[in-house]
C-alpha cells in the first residue's frame, strides 16, 4: 500500500503545509502491528556501531557486564520518550514534523525538523560507507587485494573504495524511490536473519575458541568510588545513541492499528535486541582473543580474517544489517523534514533523494577519521541539542494538550497552531535555555580540555555527562510552566479528523 492511498484529506489545508507524504494517515492505512515496529527495531539496531557500543566502555575499565548493563538501561531510559511520542503518530496519524507544528508552529517546525534531519544526513553517511567498505573488503578478501590501490586526490580513498560506496549507495537510492511500505517490508523479513545470524557469529566464535576468553571473566578496573563517573557519562550516550528516533517515531507509529501495537513493538523491538547485540561485540570479541591472538572490536575487520565461504556469508549479512538501519533511522526522518519546508515542491522521495545526495557530499569517510576516536563526545553532544526537542514535545501534547489536537489547524497558515507568524516563540525560548547549560561542557569535550585549562567551572563539565537529561526536563519545565496558560483554550477546540482503528471502532456503535 502507498503512502498515497492512505493519506486523510484535510478541508482548507494550504499547500504550503500539506502533501499526501504529511497528510495523516487514514484508518484503512494504520496495518503495522506490534510484530513490524518489533521488526523495525530489530533491523535499526543490527548495525556496526551497536556491536562496538560495549568497546569504549570495557577500555574504560568496565566489566562486561557492567557495560551490557550501561547499554541495556540507556534503552530502558530512552524506551519511555519514544513511547509517549510514539503516542501521537498512532493517535493522529501524523508524521514527526507535523506534529512539531503544535509546539514550535507552523513554520517555526522546521528548525527541529531540520536540526534532527542533518543529524540523520551524517549518520547516512557514515552507515552508507561502513557498508560499501564491507563490500570492498569482500572483493579484496576474495581476490588477494586485487582491489588495493592508492587513494585518489581529494578524495582520499582509492577507486574501488568510491565504486564500492557507490553501488550501496544505489541500493539505498532505489528503496528510497519505493516509498515507505518498502522500507517495512524489507525490515520485516531481515530481521529473523538478522537474528539468526548474529546467534549464528556467536557460535562459531565460542565453537572456534573453545569457549569465551578473558575478556568475559575479567572484573571491573575501575577504581572503588569511581564507578558513576563512569557509568553515567557512557549512560547519557547510550541514550543519545537512540535520542534521534525518540524525536522521529511518529513517522513509524503513524501506521499502527493499536497504541499497545506501538509500545508492546518497542518495549520487545529496542532494549533486548541492543543488550543482546552488546553482549554478542563482547562476547565475539574475546573470542579473538584465543583465535587471532588479539581483541578485534571492528566487526569488518574480523571479517576479513574469516576465511572460506563464511567471508561472503558474513559480509552479506553485514551489508544487510546495515542497509536495515540506514534506511529507518537515517532516511525517514530527513525525508520528511526536508519534505516539510516546502510540500508542494519536496515530496518524501524528493526528501529522500536530498538525504543521499548530502550523505556524499559529506564525505562520510573523512568525517569518520575525525570522530570515530570521539563516538561517545559525539553521542552526548547531540543528545543535548535532540533532548530538549524530546522535552518540548512531550510537555506539549500531554501537558498542555494532554493528546488532544486540532489535526485540520495542523495544515492550515492561519490556524491555531500559527502562533505569531508560524512560530511559537515560547518554544524557541525554551529550546535555547536547556540547550545553553550544556555549551561549556561540549567545547571542553570536543577540543579535549579541562576545566582546570579554561575558563569553564567544573561544574559544567559534571553537568554535561547528563546532556540529554538536563536538556529534557529544562525545556520540559520552561515550556509547561510558560504554556500553562493556555491550556484551557486548547482542550476547549481540540479534534480530531482522522482517529485511528481501534477508537473507531470504539466509536462505532454510538454512530
Amino acid at each position: 500500500m502507498s503512502a498515497h492511498a492512505a493519506a486523510t484529506p484535510i478541508e482548507g489545508a494550504d499547500p504550503r503545509l500539506y502533501n499526501e507524504d504529511l497528510a495523516p494517515t487514514a484508518p484503512e492505512g494504520r496495518t503495522w502491528k506490534w510484530t513490524s515496529i518489533a521488526a523495525l527495531w530489530v533491523g535499526m539496531v543490527v548495525c556496526v556501531p551497536t556491536y562496538m557500543l560495549a568497546a569504549g566502555m570495557i577500555q574504560q575499565g568496565m566489566s562486561w557486564k557492567q557495560a551490557v548493563f550501561t547499554v541495556l538501561a540507556g534503552q530502558v531510559i530512552v524506551l519511555v520518550p519514544m513511547m509517549l511520542v510514539g503516542h501521537a503518530g498512532t493517535k493522529h496519524g501524523i508524521p514527526f514534523p507535523v506534529l512539531l507544528r503544535s509546539s514550535f508552529g507552523t513554520i517555526g517546525a522546521n528548525v527541529p525538523a531540520i536540526l534532527r534531519g542533518l543529524v540523520a544526513c551524517g549518520w547516512f553517511g557514515i552507515q552508507t560507507w561502513v557498508g560499501g567498505f564491507a563490500i570492498y573488503t569482500l572483493l579484496n578478501t576474495l581476490s588477494g587485494d586485487w582491489f588495493a590501490g592508492d587513494a585518489l586526490p581529494v578524495l582520499g580513498i582509492n577507486f574501488w573504495q568510491l565504486v564500492c560506496f557507490l553501488a550501496f549507495w544505489a541500493v539505498h537510492v532505489w528503496f528510497i524511490a519505493k516509498g515507505t511500505e518498502s522500507i517495512r517490508w524489507l525490515e520485516t523479513y531481515a530481521a529473523p536473519f538478522l537474528i539468526a545470524m548474529g546467534l549464528a557469529l556467536l557460535y562459531w566464535a565460542w565453537s572456534k575458541a573453545g569457549g569465551f576468553g578473558e575478556m568475559l571473566s575479567a572484573p571491573s578496573t575501575i577504581a572503588d568510588g569511581q564507578f558513576a563517573s563512569v557509568f553515567f557519562p557512557n549512560l547519557t550516550a547510550m541514550v543519545g545513541f537512540w535520542a534521534t528516533l525518540a524525536l522521529n517515531i511518529p513517522d513509524f507509529t503513524r501506521y499502527c492499528a493499536t497504541q499497545k501495537d506501538q509500545a508492546l513493538g518497542q518495549a520487545l523491538g529496542l532494549p533486548p535486541t541492543m543488550a543482546l547485540f552488546a553482549f554478542i561485540g563482547v562476547a565475539v570479541t574475546s573470542a579473538t582473543v584465543v583465535i587471532f591472538g588479539e581483541a578485534i572490536w571492528d566487526p569488518v575487520a574480523l571479517l576479513g580474517k574469516m576465511g572460506g565461504g563464511s567471508v561472503i556469508i558474513a559480509l552479506v549479512v553485514l551489508a544487510v544489517a546495515t542497509l536495515t538501519t540506514n534506511l529507518a533511522a537515517n532516511v525517514v526522518a530527513p525525508a520528511n523534514g526536508f519534505s516539510n519546508i516546502n510540500p508542494e515542491k519536496i515530496s518524501f522521495k524528493m526528501g529522500g533523494y536530498i538525504t543521499a545526495a548530502v550523505g556524499v557530499l559529506i564525505f562520510p569517510w573523512k568525517l569518520l577519521e575525525s570522530t570515530q576516536g570521539y563516538i561517545f563526545t559525539w553521542l552526548i553532544g547531540y543528545s543535548a541539542l535532540l533532548g530538549p526537542i524530546a522535552g518540548i514535545l512531550i510537555a506539549d501534547y500531554f501537558l498542555i494538550r494532554r493528546t488532544n489536537l486540532d489535526v485540520g489547524d495542523l495544515f492550515r497558515i492561519e490556524g491555531r497552531y500559527s502562533f505569531k507568524g508560524g512560530w511559537n516563540p515560547i518554544a524557541l525560548i525554551a529550546l535555547v535555555l536547556a540547550v545553553l547549560p550544556n555549551v561549556p561542557g561540549f567545547l571542553n569535550a570536543a577540543t579535549g580540555a579541562s576545566s582546570a585549562e579554561g575558563f569553564v567551572p567544573g561544574f559544567f563539565d559534571e553537568l554535561y555527562t547528563y546532556a540529554w537529561f538536563v536538556g529534557l526536563f529544562i525545556a520540559g519545565g520552561l515550556y509547561t510552566a510558560l504554556s500553562w496558560n493556555q491550556r484551557g483554550v486548547v482542550l476547549a477546540g481540540g479534534s480530531e479528523p482522522a482517529a485511528s482503528p481501534e477508537e473507531a471502532a470504539a466509536a462505532a456503535p454510538t454512530e
